[in-house]
């Protein structure tokens, strides 16, 4: 072998795990795998290509070049260029970049040369319009590169998280914690449109030693931002048991934004008959309604763990991508709260940004409405439902479960029930400018308090309550044009399939950008 290519092959065998046993020893011993396995799992065999591999960390003034190619290799950073479900949507389709700091090189913390590579792969993202999935593990800045202090003192003109915030709406942007996140790693995460993160994981915007030095207490950097309250404060999107799952979660969420798929199996749409109760007072689990209708196996929820009477999924029908948001009596009576507003409308710019359809199922008795939610921000956040709704390109199709009371059930539906491309209603649907409950005792309130007795009150109380109801009944909704039409519950499917196959479907490239919250 020619000497110079014999040199070169010595400097890559400092890249492999083998020639770190140690320390992939104590990663493993933790339940956790090294950055270079988890892009072995995530990306198509033998489809990965590393850029900037033999960088090292910026502290030329504190170690020798060899101690340097030794102990941080590729600066705590592997990045390059895969493939991501090549097999299902082919070579050109599934093409990504993906990074991941690597935590067995000084704690997966960013360097000065590493930033400069994860700005390489940025700019590659953008130019040739490419997802990007980012292992983002690691204990934010790194403050020992002292080869960059007379260029960049205060480490503060970094394009990092300007160029990747650029990136919103225009590539699907995806990062993985697992263990700590602090710092500016948690900032990446942050500007992701997805966190997909293990159960043993903390994310936050500081470190134990950041928050020690500024005074605020000493704290494990279990106690900061563990997993558990990020995945119920909205934060985490996707909660996992380990690193493996993450990355089969990564392969399916991309592949919402891949393409259709060709075949599909469905489930017996006959189920859906038997999945509301007939009293209309009881909750159900609307999930289930939701895996019948649509493909099987292919619903994925985002942001379970956050405002639970709001489901957010990504789904397909018939192979094809679609996003859905839906009310969840189970939890507030399917009554929208501000997080519930703010989780669906983010959700709605996701859905937008890359023109996947919008499915929404309504069985709402309205906004949570009091002293206590609008303490909360409840004007703004609820109007934020509305100007995004109003404002979307993709077609909305709505689906009446059963209540659509008031300007909830009009959200819902993207602010108006004719702002959706087809407003459809079960015929358990009823409707509503407020509560039946809450109508009959402001409209008939001198009638109510002329009754004698506590049973008498009741009694007309009833009357007018199954009045109401009657009146608001979907067969009487869809008689005046209010809602597009009634259908048998086994027909949703392909109502929905039917519609979504008769519209043009938005813009090709939504120049939207998606808030991080």
């Amino acid at each position: 072998m020619r000497k110079d290519l014999d040199e070169f092959y010595k400097r890559k065998e400092f890249l492999k795990d083998e020639n770190r046993s140690e320390s992939v020893k104590k990663r493993h011993g933790k339940g956790s795998r090294t950055a270079r396995e988890n892009i072995d799992d995530l990306c198509d065999k033998d489809s990965f290509n590393e850029l900037g591999s033999l960088i090292t960390a910026g502290q030329t003034k504190r170690f020798s070049k060899e101690e340097l190619i030794k102990k941080t290799p590729a600066d705590g950073l592997v990045s390059g260029i895969g493939n991501i479900n090549g097999k299902s949507f082919g070579k050109e389709i599934s093409k990504c970049c993906v990074l991941s700091y690597d935590y067995m090189v000084l704690a997966g913390t960013q360097g000065g040369f590493n930033h400069k590579k994860t700005d390489r792969l940025i700019s590659i993202a953008k130019k040739g319009n490419l997802p990007i999935v980012f292992f983002v593990e690691g204990g934010g800045g790194r403050p020992g590169d002292v080869d960059f202090d007379a260029v960049n003192s205060g480490g503060l003109d970094l394009p990092t998280w300007t160029e990747y915030a650029k990136l919103s709406g225009k590539v699907p942007r995806i990062s993985i914690v697992s263990g700590n996140c602090f710092a500016g790693n948690a900032a990446i995460a942050g500007c992701s449109d997805l966190i997909i993160a293990t159960k043993n994981s903390s994310i936050g915007m500081a470190g134990p030693s950041m928050i020690r030095e500024g005074g605020l207490g000493d704290f494990k950097a279990s106690e900061i931002g563990p997993s558990k309250i990020q995945y119920e404060n909205g934060v985490i999107d996707i909660l996992v048991e380990n690193e493996k799952e993450a990355v089969e979660k990564v392969k399916l969420y991309l592949s919402f934004f891949q393409g259709n798929k060709s075949k599909w199996k469905t489930r017996n749409q006959n189920q859906l008959h038997d999945l509301i109760p007939e009293d209309r007072k009881y909750a159900y689990d609307v999930t289930k309604i939701l895996e019948c209708i649509f493909d099987e196996n292919s619903v994925l929820e985002l942001r379970g763990g956050f405002a639970k009477n709001m489901i957010t999924s990504l789904a397909r029908i018939e192979g094809k991508p679609v996003g859905i948001i839906a009310n969840s009596t189970k939890h507030l009576g399917g009554a929208i709260d501000s997080d519930a507003s703010e989780k669906a409308s983010r959700f709605m710019q996701l859905c937008d940004a890359f023109n996947l359809p919008l499915i929404s199922f309504c069985d709402t008795p309205g906004f949570m409405v009091g002293p206590t939610h609008e303490k909360l921000g409840l004007v703004r956040k609820t109007s934020r439902f509305f100007i995004n709704g109003a404002n979307l390109n993709i077609p909305i199709i709505t689906i009446i479960l059963r209540k659509a009371y008031g300007l909830g059930a009009m959200a819902m539906a993207g602010g108006s029930f004719h702002q959706s491309y087809m407003t459809l209603s079960w015929q358990t649907g009823e409707f509503g400018p407020m509560g039946l409950e809450a109508s009959v005792e402001l409209g008939f309130k001198k009638e109510l308090e002329s009754t004698k007795t506590k049973k008498e009150r009741d009694k007309l109380y009833n009357k007018l309550v199954k009045e109401a109801y009657n009146r608001g009944k979907a067969i009487n909704a869809a008689s005046t044009m209010e809602i597009d039409e009634v259908i048998d519950p086994k027909e949703t499917r392909n109502w929905i399939s039917n519609g979504l196959n008769s519209h043009s479907n938005g813009k090709e490239n939504n120049s939207n950008f998606i808030d991080s919250w």
